[in-house]
């Protein structure tokens, strides 16, 4: 006969005396990394890059639905130069402006950069603190390679005037 070892009683009390140790988890970073202070109330805004706005895209339904939205049967940003934002706030906001230019090059032949319009886009209501990505659309066609650039955002605490969301291209004079 083989004798087996017997665990001592006094091993067995002081494992199931044993408490884990739990570390809160680390107070969230404020603003967000990556996103600057805009020059207008608290706000803060980050331009999202092109693999950014691809990951983005995959946990917001509003923005794969902005991102799919088909013109003439063409998807919205393969037909017109596009841009993107991120924005948050402190604060809650009813609404939200944001404004963007258009430039690009004079021609295929003159590579002088010229504003070709602006953009103004609202979305609705978001929370303090909670970041939203929203897409910009320009009137220009893709194939001009015009940039979306001097994007710029205003939260607004009190009911819009105007229909919201909405965007709206205007030609440079």
């Amino acid at each position: 006969m083989v004798a087996m070892p017997v665990a001592s009683t006094a091993s067995l009390t002081s494992l199931a005396k044993a408490k884990p140790t739990l570390t809160p988890s680390p107070s969230p970073v404020w603003p967000p990394k990556g996103f600057t202070p805009s020059k207008v109330g608290n706000t803060f805004i980050k331009i999202p890059t092109a693999k950014e706005l691809v990951g983005l895209a995959s946990n917001d339904k509003a923005l794969t639905a902005a991102l799919a939205r088909k013109v003439d049967g063409v998807r919205v940003c393969e037909k017109f130069s596009c841009g993107a934002v991120q924005v948050t706030s402190l604060d809650s906001c009813k609404w939200w402006v944001v404004t963007a230019n258009v430039k690009g090059a004079t021609s295929p032949e003159d590579s002088t950069i010229k504003l070709f319009g602006t953009v103004r886009t609202t979305i609705g209501k978001t929370a303090a603190k909670k970041y939203t990505t929203i897409l910009i659309v320009s009137g220009e066609p893709i194939e001009l390679r015009h940039t979306v650039s001097n994007i710029r955002a205003v939260c607004h605490t009190e009911v819009p005037v105007e229909k919201v969301p909405g965007t709206t291209y205007t030609v440079a004079p």
